[in-house]
């Protein structure tokens, strides 16, 4: 149950976060209505969540690392590459 409730507090965020910046483009823009333009930007950012924690729960659970990454959680990078981005 506590993982439903993080996804779904995740989903509207991802939701809202998409439909504000899509605001500020279609306000500069114009010709498109504010509200289907940040309809449009919310549903198609939840739909690629949606569909790649689905591909994840394939084989009947879903962890904790899996949903991060459905979400864009950050990459870990090997310790070679910090090194290497260390010294430049």
């Amino acid at each position: 149950m506590e993982q439903a409730k993080d996804i779904a507090q995740r989903i509207v965020a991802l939701f809202l976060a998409s439909a504000l910046a899509i605001i500020t483009g279609s306000a500069i823009i114009g010709g498109i209505p504010v509200w289907k333009s940040a309809a449009l930007a919310g549903f198609t950012a939840i739909a690629g969540v949606v569909e790649k924690l689905a591909r994840s729960s394939v084989d009947g659970t879903l962890t904790k690392q899996e949903i991060s990454d459905a979400f864009g959680g950050a990459k870990k990078t090997a310790p070679r590459a910090k090194a290497v981005a260390k010294r430049k």
